[in-house]
């Protein structure tokens, strides 16, 4: 018979997941036994002395689970939470669990990672619960104490980390600590909340803007009850220890087993909002966990059925998949049939093949292709003054992403953000081109991705048109062959990596869902990350999100030390980003909580030694992974990734890091890797979505990113030019921060201008 529950704090999981294989086991043998009988007397169960609501108990000779009881179920049986599990050393009485008063949750606190100097300043001594036999003392000589360096949080006071949010128990120490190392040290046990005040504070935001954007979205209405640990426990994200999870456990992969939610994350996906909302923030900061958290919120509350109400989308084919594979790990399966989970030109595919017979349909080409036709067009008619690459940009970005029809429509159209202006007869000389290259499209079958969107984006326009039009009493919308539905396709819509679409796909992701029932849409995007020409503005298309907008600042992802290196190159000089509507994006308080080694950049004579430089860092790569890190040792297999500008590149590392360094790789394709080699080599598109222990980023060089083409721009068409510029700058930003513990760019000849700020920084 089970006399007690068990459940796993976060802080214990991360802990659980470092341990030795044996000690897991070990502590689910544990486990097992204090389900049955937590007063057995092997399990050594005893208060501490300094928090009396936290026990210890004996895992084995040398590992302590730290618990606190924290309420009778139903059943009667106690409900235990496992807020530790430590090394029996490291088991100290100052140990505490307490309630925030903002979120209302548990939280452990734990002194036992701070440096002596920040303790021995605010007069705390650490007594260990076990002692160890005290070594036979030797004569030393004191070394002289240097003098204080001033705090580094001097402009803040008590009440004010209070309020904020802090653990009491961490405000004086906060308030004393005079580096980052220091404040590196107290955060390491810190409280989730605490951790990110903290940081905020430290990285140079204001205290208002702490308050606005890490405190107040998980700030209770009414303050909790400090002694009702039953409450609190009812509000803290948990686990309960089950056989599942020590599968997880035992199988080192547990830190993939849940994806949690920030508290503030948590509102997000809750909130009951009246129309579209869109949650934005940098690489890493979970956007994606929220909107598929969003998905299990919505798909929870579904009434019962068998249809599929709730779409998920994204940019591309190898999105999609993930996002349909960590979906599937993280909602029940029935819920998981009523979701369906595409990519956005797969959804304008099926809608175009829904109102269009076989013969009808046509090939999608690439806008790649499209321009060589383009050129070629232009090649045949001897027209020199228009550049192919310009015309394909017009044609997609203003004609098509207008809908314009006519060349008398076109006439009128804005063309904002677009660069050189066009008189009135080189917008005729545009449309009759562009007509002649429609028509030599249409002859050879095909048509562009572009082209295709647009036609669905009618097709279901005509659709909603059709629902919402007035009609006879009796009568069903639709016409008269029965094709059109008798309702919107979705309920619910969920966009990720929204930066990447075009307009065409916004309207008709907008006809999709009815735009009078409230959470219809969810967008998460970063237009940091937009790394393709489909700029937009939300508004226009009517998708209103003004006053359901959230930003995420704290990336679980990259280390402080890649972070700051990546936003010198995505924030450099005047270039600004917009937000999906008619304002601007930011960076501003983006940061990490993580530290790791210095990204490195090197340059090289010449492509071959770069890749000879590739291949001794993939090899020092894999052989610290391979021994591991505080015992830790890591398959390097699929850990490592190296990352280029173009496709031409990507076959010439494969062949160099075969042949030369025996190697084994695997290319990432739209559908994700291709084989089982244990390196990932691919562009820097294809990136996009995917996380590496370890990256390399090569040939970032002059002429190759940007690419060589773009640079005539500079004279002739200036806001062309400086639209490239971004564009590349936002690639390099994404494929830097793919890395999570250790980055590496090099380039051969000159480098990139992109990594001019870098140099600076380092030069001064």
């Amino acid at each position: 018979m089970t006399t007690a529950r068990l459940s796993l704090y976060r802080k214990a999981e991360q802990e659980l997941y470092k341990l030795d294989r044996v000690v897991k086991a070990q502590f689910y043998d544990f486990c097992h036994l204090f389900r049955q009988n937590p007063e057995q007397p092997g399990l050594d169960l005893k208060k501490l002395k300094g928090d009396s609501r936290i026990y210890r108990a004996k895992i084995n000779q040398s590992y302590r689970a730290l618990l606190a009881p924290v309420g009778v179920d139903a059943d009667g049986a106690q409900s235990w939470l496992v807020v530790a599990v430590r090394h029996r050393k490291d088991v100290y009485d100052q140990l505490q669990v307490a309630v925030n008063r903002v979120t209302g949750e548990i939280e452990f606190v734990d002194l036992a990672v701070v440096g002596d100097s920040a303790l021995r300043r605010v007069g705390i001594t650490l007594t260990p619960a076990e002692p160890e036999p005290a070594p036979a003392a030797r004569p030393t000589k004191e070394a002289p104490t240097p003098p204080p360096a001033p705090p580094l949080l001097a402009g803040y006071n008590v009440q004010q980390l209070r309020e904020l949010g802090v653990a009491d128990q961490l405000i004086d120490l906060a308030l004393a600590v005079t580096s980052d190392a220091e404040l590196d040290e107290l955060l390491e046990g810190a409280p989730a909340l605490s951790r990110d005040i903290l940081y905020g504070l430290a990285s140079g935001m204001s205290i208002d803007a702490v308050r606005e954007e890490i405190t107040a979205p998980v700030r209770l209405k009414q303050e909790p009850d400090p002694a009702d640990l039953a409450a609190a426990f009812a509000r803290t994200t948990v686990t309960t220890v089950d056989k599942h999870v020590q599968a997880a456990i035992e199988e080192g992969d547990f830190r993939a087993w849940r994806v949690y939610l920030h508290p503030a994350q948590q509102r997000i996906v809750e909130r009951h909002y009246g129309g579209p909302a869109r949650v934005s923030g940098g690489p890493g900061t979970g956007k994606t966990v929220v909107a598929l958290h969003r998905v299990k919120h919505l798909a929870q509350a579904l009434p019962p059925g068998t249809d599929k109400p709730i779409l998920v989308t994204t940019f591309t084919a190898n999105l999609a998949n993930d996002l349909r594979l960590r979906l599937a790990s993280l909602i029940e399966p029935h819920l998981m049939e009523r979701v369906d989970v595409t990519h956005i030109d797969q959804l304008a595919a099926r809608v175009i093949g829904e109102n269009t017979t076989q013969r009808s349909r046509k090939r999608r080409i690439s806008d790649h292709a499209a321009v060589t036709e383009m050129r070629q067009l232009l090649l045949e008619l001897d027209e020199r003054r228009w550049d192919a690459e310009f015309l394909v940009e017009e044609w997609e970005q203003v004609i098509l992403g207008q809908a314009v029809q006519s060349r008398s429509a076109y006439f009128q159209v804005r063309r904002a953000g677009r660069g050189r202006a066009l008189s009135r007869p080189e917008r005729s000389q545009v449309w009759k081109l562009i007509e002649q290259l429609t028509a030599r499209l249409d002859k050879l079958g095909v048509e562009t991705w572009g082209q295709a969107a647009e036609r669905a984006a009618r097709f279901e326009m005509d659709q909603a048109a059709a629902f919402e039009a007035p009609r006879a009493p009796g009568s069903s919308p639709g016409d008269s062959s029965g094709s059109m539905r008798l309702g919107y396709r979705y309920r619910h819509i969920v966009v990720d990596e929204a930066q990447d679409l075009r307009a065409a796909h916004w309207k008709m992701l907008r006809a999709m869902a009815d735009p009078s029932l409230p959470d219809d849409l969810f967008i998460a995007g970063d237009t940091h990350q937009r790394i393709y020409n489909h700029q937009v503005s939300l508004g226009a298309l009517g998708i209103h999100i003004r006053g359901r907008s959230a930003r995420l600042t704290l990336s679980y992802r990259t280390t402080r030390e890649i972070l700051a290196q990546a936003l010198l190159i995505a924030q450099d000089s005047n270039v600004s980003y917009d937000d999906l509507n008619d304002g601007t994006d930011t960076l501003a308080g983006y940061r990490s909580i993580l530290h790791g080694p210095s990204p490195t950049f090197t340059g090289y004579d010449s492509w071959n030694n770069e890749l000879a430089g590739l291949a001794a860092t993939l090899a020092d790569w894999r052989a610290e992974l391979s021994t591991g890190e505080k015992g830790i040792s890591v398959d390097p297999a699929g850990h490592i990734a190296v990352c280029v500008a173009d496709h031409e590149r990507v076959s010439q590392v494969l062949d160099y890091l075969a042949a030369k360094a025996g190697m084994t790789c695997a290319e990432l394709t739209k559908e994700g890797p291709m084989d089982d080699g244990d390196i990932h080599v691919g562009t820097m598109h294809r990136f996009k979505g995917l996380e590496y222990q370890r990256l390399a980023i090569v040939g970032v060089s002059e002429g190759i990113l940007p690419r060589a083409g773009v640079e005539r721009c500079r004279e002739e068409d200036p806001v062309r030019y400086e639209r490239e510029l971004r564009k590349a700058r936002s690639l390099l930003f994404v494929a830097a921060t793919r890395a999570r513990d250790a980055l590496a760019a090099s380039w051969h000849g000159a480098p990139s201008p992109l990594l001019e700020v870098v140099q600076r920084r380092e030069t001064t």
